[in-house]
């Protein structure tokens, strides 16, 4: 696959240059370029990513993070059962438990949320950091909703987390969450009051807790670019009208 020629592998993590230090050099360099366009790709173009990480796949399976790479594009592309054995691999090459709750989120798409809340009560949940913490509380709580238990659900999310006032790179989401879940359980004055809290906490955008919040309130958008034709639309009408008289 072609790489841009701004491109020059040195854009990657130092951590991950340094691993790649075991292969030679004309050949690390190549397996660092298709890292960088993961990276570049992974949120806008999933497949396009997914592409590089199997070329740098091919080029150097050996090296964990490039079956950590490799797995996370596998992921965004919902090739779940792909991206489980990158991760478990990545896992086994470096004894590394930060994956542990996407690899409990693979098994959740694999429709196996049984095995997701078998993970989440695992003893490699204590050696997680807090990020990694609340990021497998979010999939203990999404597993339970694929099962169905929304009450259990709600009070999966039910933490200190949740709780503090403190806004963290997790906050937004969490809380979005929580939101979500009282929403399906038909608690609406609640699931409007945490939208509300992760809209305050949502600095980057990066939910769509804004969009949920004005919805609950009734509140619709006309797209700029329709009300403008419209406009454009009314005053052509209004001219063939003066012309017509």
């Amino acid at each position: 696959m072609p790489i841009p020629e701004d491109v020059t592998g040195e854009e990657i993590d130092k951590d991950v240059r340094q691993e790649l230090q075991s292969l030679p050099k004309t050949l690390a360099d190549d397996v660092a370029k298709n890292l960088v366009m993961v990276a570049r790709l992974l949120d806008e173009d999933p497949e396009g990513a997914y592409g590089y990480s199997r070329v740098a796949l091919r080029l150097a399976s050996r090296v964990a993070a490039v079956r950590e790479a490799a797995g996370f594009a596998a992921y965004a592309t919902q090739k779940y059962g792909e991206a489980l054995a990158e991760f478990r691999a990545a896992k086994r090459m470096t004894g590394n438990i930060d994956l542990w709750p996407v690899m409990a989120d693979c098994e959740r798409g694999l429709g196996r949320p049984e095995k997701a809340l078998d993970m989440a009560g695992a003893p490699e949940v204590h050696k997680l950091d807090k990020a990694g913490q609340v990021e497998m509380r979010l999939v203990a709580a999404g597993a339970r909703r694929d099962m169905g238990q929304l009450d259990a659900a709600i009070v999966t999310l039910q933490s200190p987390e949740l709780a503090s006032n403190s806004v963290q790179p997790w906050t937004a989401r969490l809380r979005y969450a929580y939101a979500d879940a009282l929403l399906a359980a038909g608690r609406e004055p609640e699931a409007r009051e945490w939208f509300a809290k992760a809209v305050e906490a949502d600095r980057d955008g990066s939910t769509d807790a804004s969009d949920r919040l004005a919805e609950l309130d009734g509140v619709e958008f006309m797209d700029a670019l329709t009300e403008d034709e419209a406009e454009h639309e009314g005053e052509g009408g209004d001219a063939a009208e003066e012309q017509k008289d």
